[in-house]
C-alpha cells in the first residue's frame, strides 16, 4: 500500500499530463468518434457497441461513460497484483476522468468527411493514450492486458490488441453495417501507430561502443540502469591501435541518458545503435511503479 501514498515532485507533472491526456481523449471521442459513428479501439469501442446494442435491442438506455468505467474497473481488479500501485492509481485517474469528461462535454462537429474523421480522430486518440503511457498511466482495459503481456513476453504487444479490436469491429460491422466499421479500422490503425511510436518502455535497443575508457563507461552506465555489458578487445584496422568494444541491450527510453553518459566520459567514443526485435534470456525490465 506504500506505493499509493509515496509521491515525488515529478509525480505532479505526471498527474497534470494524465488530466490533460484524459481531456484530449474525451474531446477526440466527442468530436470525431460520435460524429463519425465510429468504434475506437479497446474498451471504448466495446463499450460503445454494448451501449448501442442495449439501446437498440433491449431498449435500455445506458450511457457509454458508465459502461466504459465499469469495464475498466473490472479489469483493474483483475490486474491489481500484477502492476505497480502508482501505475494503477494513475490509470484509475485517467479512465475515471475520461468517463467524466466524455459524459459532460458538448463539442461541435468539425467535419462530416469520414476519412478525415478516421485519420485525425486516430491521431488525437493515439496521442492521448501515448501521453498517458509516457507518464506511467494507461487507459486501462485492453491496455492493462497489453502491458501484462509485454511484461511476460518482453516485447511490444499492441499488434495483438489491434487484432482483438478488428474482431470487435467485425461484430459491429455485421450488426450495424460495414461502412463505419471499415473507417473504424483506419481510426484504430492510425491510433495504434501513434501509441507504438510514443510508448518506448518495452522496446529494446542494442548499443555497440568502441572506446578507450571501458571501465569508466561501464561504471557510469551501471549507475543509471541495470543492464549487463559485454567487453571485447578489438583493434582499429586502419590505425592498428587497441580499443575495447562494449555491447549492451537497453530499453529504448533509456537510450538518450546512456548516450549522454558515454559521451560525457569519452567524447571520442564511436557508438552504433540498432533496434532489437526480441530478447531471449535473462534481461532486466524495470517494473512499473
Amino acid at each position: 500500500m506504500k506505493d499509493f501514498v509515496h509521491f515525488e515532485k515529478k509525480d505532479i507533472v505526471s498527474i497534470i499530463a494524465i488530466v490533460l491526456s484524459s481531456f484530449i481523449y474525451s474531446c477526440g471521442l466527442n468530436i470525431f468518434v460520435k460524429s463519425g459513428n465510429l468504434f475506437p479501439g479497446g474498451f471504448a469501442g466495446f463499450s460503445r457497441l454494448l451501449a448501442l446494442l442495449m439501446n437498440d435491442y433491449l431498449h435500455i438506455a445506458v450511457s457509454f461513460s458508465v459502461i466504459y468505467f465499469i469495464l475498466n474497473l473490472l479489469t483493474t481488479i483483475l490486474v491489481f497484483k500484477k502492476v505497480g500501485h502508482k501505475f494503477l492509481l494513475y490509470s484509475i485517474l485517467w479512465y475515471s476522468l475520461s468517463s467524466f469528461f466524455t459524459g459532460i462535454l458538448k463539442l461541435p462537429v468539425i467535419t462530416q468527411d469520414l476519412l478525415l474523421i478516421a485519420v485525425f480522430g486516430g491521431l488525437v486518440n493515439g496521442f492521448a493514450v501515448g501521453l498517458a503511457l509516457k507518464n506511467n498511466a494507461s487507459s486501462g482495459g485492453t491496455d492493462f492486458i497489453a502491458i501484462d503481456l509485454s511484461i511476460r513476453l518482453n516485447r511490444p504487444t499492441w499488434n495483438y490488441m489491434f487484432a482483438f479490436n478488428a474482431f470487435v469491429l467485425c461484430c459491429a460491422g455485421f450488426i450495424y453495417g460495414w461502412n463505419q466499421a471499415l473507417y473504424s479500422i483506419i481510426f484504430q490503425y492510425v491510433s495504434k501507430e501513434i501509441v507504438d511510436m510514443m510508448h518506448e518502455r518495452y522496446k529494446v535497443s542494442r548499443l555497440q561502443v568502441v572506446t578507450d575508457h571501458p571501465e569508466e563507461i561501464c561504471s557510469a552506465v551501471f549507475s543509471i540502469c541495470r543492464h549487463g555489458i559485454t567487453k571485447v578487445a578489438c583493434e582499429g584496422a586502419y590505425s592498428h591501435k587497441p580499443h575495447t568494444l562494449l555491447m549492451m541491450s537497453i530499453n529504448t527510453y533509456q537510450l538518450k541518458d546512456v548516450e549522454n553518459c558515454i559521451l560525457r566520459i569519452d567524447p571520442k567514443a564511436f557508438i552504433s545503435v540498432n533496434h532489437v526485435e526480441r530478447i531471449i534470456g535473462n534481461y532486466y525490465q524495470k517494473p512499473l511503479e
